[in-house]
């Protein structure tokens, strides 16, 4: 069996009754507002975070009513960020589609997140979790302080890569921790097994988003982003952080202030994904995505064998070798 099949059949029932769920609240009777939500309908992805979020519970648990609402929250609070990131990014396209702002503009793309963040507030009420309500408002606090952190540090004539984990464990990793922290929330686990569900997360985000920064280096239209998009939009990620720090070649660490300044040319950009590649830069992130994914597996040395437990090794493996 494919490995994405293998992943969504122990929660496959939950997972479809969750998109008819998300569809119809991505839903409003105001025609300006619908035709946005509609747009970001079409864009759906895979639903990994709300299958993640499934998959914890059924491994702690049983699925709960607190369970459905959590993964809500996530997704809608998820998508909300999208939204804004795209403002702050001026970003274009999101997964190979025009990006809300756009088609619609910045005003528009704001008060539309704005709605999506309200609207998971809603559904984290409805868990009727205090900590689950505690943890959704903590995620808020943490993407915004990584987008905060990320900004900040283009002003850096520095290249630390303590800062860089600082940012996806606040931005692409906390989205992850809290799902699978929520979800063994929602099933009434224990003090240690919802941190130990949390670390689960936190390192499969952190995977995750390394994986992102690789792509950032390869030219395929498949994966939704173009070569060096990362680069231009002012980020110096982990393979750029270690070949900048291992070399010290001075006109590279010339092309990366420029870069951070956001006034480096295309061709600057592509000399500067030459020379990461070069200096061993994407195998040093492999090494390090390796080392996370090895910590994420590791937390079921204990756990019997089941077809949820493995399908939580697949889903880790899935973000480690998957192709977009």
């Amino acid at each position: 069996m494919e490995r994405l099949p293998r992943i969504i059949e122990p929660v496959d029932a939950e997972l479809e009754r969750f998109k008819q769920f998300f569809d119809g609240a991505l839903d409003s009777p105001d025609p300006l507002l619908r035709s946005a939500l509609a747009h970001i309908k079409q864009r759906k992805g895979k639903m990994m975070r709300p299958i993640l979020v499934f998959l914890t519970a059924k491994w702690l648990g049983k699925v709960t009513d607190a369970t459905f609402h959590s993964a809500m929250a996530l997704e809608l609070l998820h998508t909300a960020s999208l939204v804004h990131d795209d403002v702050v990014d001026e970003s274009d396209e999101r997964r190979g589609q025009a990006s809300v702002n756009a088609l619609y503009g910045n005003k528009v793309s704001v008060l539309v997140g704005d709605y999506l963040l309200a609207t998971c507030l809603v559904h984290a009420s409805y868990t009727k979790s205090g900590p689950i309500v505690e943890a959704v408002a903590r995620l808020g606090q943490n993407l915004s302080e990584g987008e905060l952190l990320q900004l900040s540090n283009i002003d850096s004539v520095s290249f630390d890569e303590s800062v860089y984990f600082d940012i996806i464990r606040k931005k692409t990793s906390a989205l992850f921790a809290t799902c699978t922290q929520a979800a063994a929330l929602s099933v009434g686990s224990s003090a240690e097994e919802v941190e130990k569900a949390r670390l689960l997360g936190e390192y499969i985000g952190i995977c995750f988003q390394i994986r992102d920064d690789i792509f950032d280096y390869y030219d395929d239209p498949q994966i939704g982003k173009p070569t060096g998009n990362d680069l231009r939009e002012g980020k110096l990620t982990l393979p750029a952080i270690y070949a900048l720090n291992q070399s010290g070649d001075a006109e590279a660490v010339r092309l990366a202030q420029r870069v951070k300044q956001g006034i480096a040319t295309d061709d600057e950009i592509a000399w500067l994904v030459d020379f990461v590649k070069r200096e061993g830069g994407i195998g040093y992130a492999s090494r390090a995505m390796q080392d996370y994914k090895g910590r994420a597996a590791a937390l079921f040395a204990q756990a019997s064998p089941s077809d949820v437990t493995d399908a939580l090794l697949c889903y880790i493996d899935y973000v480690v070798d998957r192709a977009k």
